[in-house]
């Protein structure tokens, strides 16, 4: 779809990348990092001032103790920790329980480490987890539950009881849960968003992960981190350091800078995030979709059905011509077996100057003068 956004000039609220930079002192903080000599080879496990500046910002956000140099590790974004826990915790054959539509990434580092993918679909338009289909999903052959919380491509936020439910079927079949938390920052409109090991029973059986792109918009930095006991997070090293080895020397320093600033920042980084998500939906309401604004992420998830669409993937490769805006349907983050749930659903991402969304607001508004 970004090749469709480009061969045609369309406005691409396709890939979730955002159009501006981080913060100043984060920037500041990397070309001071490179001047003063900070170039080489990192420890492995992460330079002390970040794993530090993770386990503060744990307490200070989640209210969770970490141990820095026993339960963290520092990872080249958050898709490198999700690789690395696969590749440790899967065996060939075991199962992998993600929810669906799942984040595309997932489906190929469970194919990489041979586990085999079963997927609980999220039910639209609420997207809510059904309970039953995740007991009946998670078995004795489960060795991982991987989450993606807040969820991508969706925007919903899995609640205390979805997310108390998910550990006690992790508890029953003795699975690690795994936790892509990389939105955790970015909750809208009062919603709460909490981490897994604060769930009673997950803190000895889980891995959670973030990164800084989402919450700095330093996608490219790929700067991410993982938090585990010392048997899971030893595990996972030990992978790691024959994936990259080591992680972005001068970049470190800068995000536990980042880490460290007032909630200020992090209030202001949310709050433009969900200035722009409002500014998208007026077009998308203009233009007869159905849906509820995202309650967190980048993404804004939209039902085509009231237009008249009952295949998105159609609509999505027309709509550049149309109106020149570029989305993805959610069917094809969905296994086959749930690519029906999904058939009329599209997902565009906010993400980007107020500029760039008031005119592709302006311009999805014009689906709704379609003969």
């Amino acid at each position: 779809m970004t090749a469709l956004a480009q061969r045609t000039g369309a406005i691409n609220l396709g890939q979730g990348f955002p159009d501006t930079d981080g913060p100043q002192v984060v920037l500041e903080a990397a070309r001071s990092a490179i001047l003063a000599g900070a170039n080489q080879y990192p420890p492995g496990l992460g330079v002390p001032v970040l794993r530090e500046a993770i386990a503060r910002h744990q307490h200070r956000f989640h209210g969770i103790t970490v141990d820095p140099d026993r339960e963290v590790l520092v990872t080249t974004g958050a898709t490198e920790a999700l690789a690395a826990t696969l590749l440790a915790l899967v065996r060939p054959g075991d199962e992998v329980v993600t929810l669906d539509p799942t984040y595309d990434a997932y489906t190929a580092l469970i194919a990489l480490a041979g586990g085999r993918h079963v997927r609980v679909p999220l039910a639209p338009p609420d997207f809510r987890l059904p309970l039953d289909r995740l007991a009946t999903a998670v078995t004795d052959r489960t060795a991982v539950i991987l989450v993606n919380n807040p969820h991508n491509p969706t925007g919903t936020v899995l609640t205390q009881a979805e997310l108390a439910a998910i550990v006690a079927a992790a508890e029953q079949h003795d699975a690690i849960v795994v936790v892509d938390e990389v939105y955790e920052h970015l909750v809208f409109d009062g919603v709460r968003h909490t981490t897994i090991a604060a769930i009673p029973g997950a803190a000895e059986r889980s891995v959670t992960i973030s990164s800084a792109g989402k919450t700095f918009s330093l996608t490219g930095w790929k700067i991410g981190w993982l938090v585990a006991p010392q048997p899971l997070r030893d595990a996972v090293l030990t992978v790691k350091q024959y994936l990259t080895f080591a992680t972005g020397a001068p970049l470190q320093p800068a995000i536990a800078e980042g880490l460290d600033q007032p909630d200020a920042l992090f209030v202001g980084v949310r709050d433009r995030l969900q200035h722009g998500r409002d500014l998208l939906a007026a077009g998308l309401a203009r233009a007869g979709f159905a849906f509820a604004p995202a309650p967190a992420t980048y993404f804004q998830a939209v039902d085509a059905a009231p237009l008249g669409v009952a295949d998105a993937a159609r609509l999505a490769r027309e709509l550049p011509e149309q109106v020149g805006v570029v989305g993805i349907p959610l069917s094809a983050f969905a296994a086959p077996e749930h690519a029906d749930l999904y058939r009329s659903w599209l997902r565009f991402a906010f993400c980007k100057r107020d500029t760039v969304l008031q005119e592709a607001s302006d311009r999805l508004a014009r689906l709704a003068m379609r003969d």
